[in-house]
């Protein structure tokens, strides 16, 4: 005899206003992701593969039913058109999209109070299929949305057994994953927000829907979510952006300010912390702030968004980016993900032809550079890694802060040779002599350099955007002095 169906209900759940996805349904079949745009015509390709993993990804995320003003009615006749296609779904299949998605799909139904027998049967199949494909062979974030996309779940339809599997991990990860120092442990501000953003959806969850289930779970959630946002200050610029290192750039994830107030609407404390266990610090003073990486690649199970970038540093002038990271335009394997991760497109030192960290595939890290001795104090910071490749070279590089002025010191050990990168901003002219780079914003003064290069690099803007730049390339043997004089 055939096992009786479970009886599918729902539970009528209630949501502050969050934060609107960005706008990627430009209307009739039309989508834009990535910076690529695709018109589908009268029939969308679910499996649309041409654009890139990536991109489909975000086709079958459905982020775009959460965008400004989104029409009740398309979003219907999309996720209709989604359930009809169940038996050829390829990566929307997959348990990262099948994550995002519900939780989009349930913010989207409760948004706009849409009570749909179909929609539901197929989400709550989805989502049992979930439970048997969790990405414990990834962790991390991937991980992470695994947990959301079940609590959202769990209250959604009431199932108890959703919510104790996403009790289990966010318990464990976010314990694991969120620093002391609030950082998200790989170490990429973009995929912080992400995460941040997605805790703060939980702690508007559960707060708003305390007569469902009984937890801890709520203290926990605001706890972490703080700590995240205080992370989110430390790092923010006085202009509100937040540096690009490893894999972020902008577009992807909800900007730092919109997170900070959506935490302030759901009554979270904002505060500033203190960076120290991400490996990131910050010196501010009248004339400049400037962001330095002392950490090491991590975390060591999952480093596939990080990137060889020891002892790099952004800087901004007056509120203006002045040397920044290349940033990342894409996660493609190809040639380009390889450069963006690679030594030369950081500020910092590259000795002979090694890379500090051996960067491969897509998201893959070999051998890796890690901080062996590291001093700060007031006004200084000296940290030494032993990195490139097996040779195992030292490399030492102290920071001296003054109001106006900042002195680098690079040190190689025994007779290495080596070229230190300075990244300037698309907007900045530059002007070179024999020792230094000079502009509208002051001098970068390079003593004991043996040649000073202006070379071009791509700046990412985006996904799939670059913006020309100029870079200087430095070489020097044993040991350089960069005066960097601010105007």
């Amino acid at each position: 005899m055939k096992a009786p169906q479970k009886m599918i209900s729902t539970q009528k759940i209630k949501l502050q206003h969050s934060i609107p996805s960005y706008t990627t349904y430009l209307g009739k079949n039309y989508f834009s992701f990535l910076n690529i745009e695709q018109h589908f015509g009268e029939k969308i390709d679910w499996n649309y593969a041409k654009n890139g993993k990536l991109w489909a990804y975000n086709l079958n995320y459905f982020e775009y039913l959460l965008q400004p003003d989104f029409d009740k009615e398309v979003g219907l006749i999309l996720i209709h058109d989604f359930i009809k296609s169940e038996a050829i779904l390829k990566d929307g299949l997959e348990p990262f999209p099948i994550s995002l998605r519900s939780i989009f799909w349930i913010k989207f139904l409760t948004k706009n109070e849409i009570k749909d027998a179909k929609i539901d049967s197929f989400l709550y199949t989805q989502l049992e299929l979930l439970t048997r494909q969790l990405e414990f062979h990834l962790m991390g974030n991937h991980l992470l949305e695994n947990g959301f996309a079940l609590l959202f779940a769990a209250y959604y339809f009431k199932e108890k057994a959703f919510f104790n599997i996403a009790k289990t991990i966010l318990f464990k990860q976010l314990e694991e994953q969120i620093l002391d120092d609030g950082a998200h442990f790989e170490l990429s501000p973009m995929y912080h927000q992400l995460m941040l953003f997605r805790a703060l959806d939980a702690v508007n969850l559960l707060m708003n829907n305390s007569n469902i289930f009984e937890s801890q779970l709520l203290s926990f959630l605001k706890e972490k979510a703080t700590q995240m946002m205080g992370w989110l200050v430390a790092m923010q610029f006085a202009n509100g952006t937040l540096p690009n290192l490893n894999d972020s750039t902008i577009g992807i994830a909800p900007n730092a300010t919109n997170l900070l107030k959506y935490g302030e609407e759901l009554g979270l404390v904002l505060r500033k912390n203190q960076l120290k266990s991400s490996g990131y610090r910050k010196i501010s003073t009248k004339t400049y702030e400037i962001i330095v990486d002392i950490s090491d690649i991590g975390p060591d199970y999952i480093p596939g968004h990080a990137h060889s970038d020891m002892m790099n540093f952004v800087l901004h002038h007056q509120e203006k980016p002045l040397l920044v990271d290349t940033g990342i335009s894409t996660y493609e394997k190809n040639a380009k993900r390889q450069s963006e991760r690679s030594t030369a497109a950081h500020n910092t030192v590259k000795v002979r032809e090694e890379e500090q960290s051996d960067i491969w595939g897509s998201f893959r890290v070999g051998y890796r550079a890690k901080i062996t001795h590291l001093n700060e104090g007031e006004g200084f910071l000296k940290a030494t890694y032993n990195g490139h490749s097996y040779f195992k070279i030292s490399h030492t590089r102290t920071f001296e802060f003054s109001e106006k002025s900042i002195h680098i010191i690079d040190e190689l050990q025994d007779k290495q040779w080596g070229r230190a990168y300075f990244h300037f901003h698309p907007n900045i002219i530059l002007n070179v002599d024999e020792y230094s780079v000079s502009g509208e914003f002051g001098k970068l003064v390079f003593e004991n350099s043996k040649q000073i290069s202006l070379e071009k690099f791509d700046y990412a803007t985006g996904f799939n955007l670059t913006e020309p730049a100029t870079v200087a390339v430095v070489y020097f043997n044993k040991i350089l002095h960069t005066r960097i004089h601010l105007k």
